[in-house]
């Protein structure tokens, strides 16, 4: 198998329209948001320079997007605690507004299941820091989904993500990955993406009863997702971590 070639979107503008071709881990119910259903898609077609993919023998094995925003601007200035909508939600109404940007932050890093393992992960964050400082942006954000959270979902996010290795790096891998790659944990972002649907909706989305109100352990899923089923309607509210990432551009 040939090495994987990186680039960003403008420079193979070819590959936009297959980016949401590509096979991919996330687990279903993550497909459900209302903010990533309405406005995910606008992202590469708007911000090619920004995000990436990787190819072997013209078929694309990793993509990731990336958006800019406004951080400094009016009401804002701090990384919010809706993390991953809000900063998607500020970057299309940026754009849309003129506002000029001054940060850029990370969406998704996501991998074809059968290339999983061979460090194009930590390549395509790579290529996204490279990709924004060539922008002309001094700093990367992410709120980041850490890899192993899903193993221990009653675990406060906050607690997750201070525990660390003896070396004194996070004991989570991807909070890891981009330690290593320069970042600086924040902190969290605990209401950083929200799924809401109807109790048929998650059964359909999880193959789980969702027939009593409370809490339910979903795989894959961060924290438990809170049930109503007097009000015929769950929710989950997804914390993520903020990473911070200094660029050197020029």
């Amino acid at each position: 198998m040939e090495d994987p070639v990186i680039s960003t979107f403008a420079e193979r503008p070819e590959y936009i329209e297959r980016v949401a071709q590509m096979a991919d881990a996330w687990p279903g119910f993550m497909r459900h948001g209302i903010v990533s259903n309405a406005l995910l898609w606008q992202v590469v077609p708007s911000f090619p320079e920004l995000c990436v993919v990787a190819t072997v023998d013209d078929v694309p094995i990793a993509r990731a997007r990336a958006v800019p925003f406004a951080l400094r601007a009016a009401g804002r200035g701090e990384l919010p605690d809706d993390g991953w909508d809000r900063v998607l939600s500020w970057a299309l109404a940026d754009k849309i507004t003129s506002i000029r940007p001054d940060t850029v932050s990370a969406l998704e890093i996501a991998v074809d299941p059968a290339h999983l393992g061979q460090g194009l992960s930590m390549a395509m964050l790579a290529e996204l820091r490279t990709a924004a400082a060539r922008a002309g942006f001094n700093e990367l954000v992410a709120p980041v989904r850490p890899t192993h959270k899903h193993r221990q979902p009653t675990m406060p996010m906050d607690v997750y993500a201070a525990q660390l290795r003896g070396d004194g790096l996070p004991l989570d891998p991807w909070l890891r990955v981009h330690v290593r790659a320069g970042g600086r944990i924040e902190r969290v972002a605990h209401t950083s993406m929200v799924i809401a649907g109807s109790l048929a909706a998650w059964r359909g989305w999880t193959r789980l009863p969702f027939d009593r109100s409370g809490e339910v352990v979903v795989p894959q899923a961060l924290v438990p997702v809170r049930c109503e089923a007097e009000h015929n309607y769950a929710v989950y509210v997804e914390p993520n971590v903020w990473v911070r990432h200094t660029l050197i551009n020029g």
